[in-house]
């Protein structure tokens, strides 16, 4: 049977950290020693991960007993237990650090995602995640983002129309690159575009695009652009987004706000496991 991929980074992951086996544990922990660990939150955080942590402890040892407490999505305080796991000892703490690792990050990214949705309530914007992912976790971690209540952007560079910078130099003109999309594009598929001045934004409305991307906009251009595009398509805020500026751009009655930070610069979460003897 082919792994996937989420088995294939957890066997990478695994492989890295054990490597030819915890020489601490087998000099320390009996070989038959069967162990309960308790996994809790040492901070506020919403959770995400927890799929990923338990496939981590049953790919070292499959007769590990996974019982999670809580899931992916859920708020949690501090002192919170997540998830119990019972084993060998050995077992246990061969699995402890790479699982952690998985739910520090995705707990973190998870938590992050749910502040500036909550920053953005109320406003009609939708915040999104990006491509800005740590290289073969895009998929756990757009599922994070999601968790903590931000949508999707798309998963790559084969799922949606996305005209940026490069592309326009490439084409030669907004214009012209939003007639070789358009003409390239199946059905359903919608087409979005940067703009970074006025005028490109008159010519990506101009041109039929679906969201027209505002680059790096100050908020009077954002409002200039607002009312430059009407109707004709919806608009996405882009670049510079914070938790402390946020709600200010989403009050400008745009539709989406790409927000690149939630993914490449989420703090860890704090999660750790404590381990008791089993009698």
């Amino acid at each position: 049977m082919q792994m996937n991929h989420l088995d294939k980074l957890i066997q990478i992951a695994i492989e890295e950290d054990l490597g030819s086996g915890d020489i601490t544990a087998r000099a320390t922990v009996p070989a038959g020693l069967d162990a309960i660990g308790r996994i809790r939150t040492k901070q506020q955080l919403v959770v995400a991960g927890m799929d990923t942590a338990r496939r981590v402890f049953q790919t070292i040892d499959p007769e590990i007993k996974w019982q999670a407490q809580r899931n992916d999505g859920e708020m949690c305080r501090e002192g919170t237990i997540l998830a119990t796991v019972e084993g060998r000892a050995r077992s246990l703490l061969a699995g402890e650090r790479c699982a952690l690792n998985f739910l520090m990050r995705l707990c973190g990214i998870a938590t992050l995602a749910r502040k500036f949705a909550d920053a953005v309530s109320g406003t009609n914007a939708i915040v999104l995640d990006t491509r800005k992912t740590a290289p073969g976790y895009r998929e756990l971690e757009k599922h994070a983002a999601k968790m903590g209540g931000c949508q999707n952007h798309r998963m790559g560079l084969y799922d949606s129309f996305l005209i940026k910078d490069n592309h326009i130099t490439a084409a030669g003109s907004v214009k012209e690159a939003l007639a070789l999309a358009t003409k390239a594009r199946k059905e359903g598929q919608k087409i979005e575009i940067e703009a970074r001045t006025m005028d490109e934004v008159r010519e990506a409305a101009d041109g039929g695009a679906d969201i027209v991307m505002l680059d790096n906009m100050p908020l009077e251009e954002i409002l200039e652009a607002a009312k430059l595009v009407g109707e004709r398509a919806k608009l996405e805020i882009s670049g510079n987004v914070t938790l402390a500026n946020v709600r200010a751009y989403a009050e400008t009655g745009v539709d989406f706000i790409s927000v690149g930070v939630i993914t490449h610069s989420a703090p860890a979460a704090d999660v750790n496991m404590q381990i008791e003897i089993a009698r």
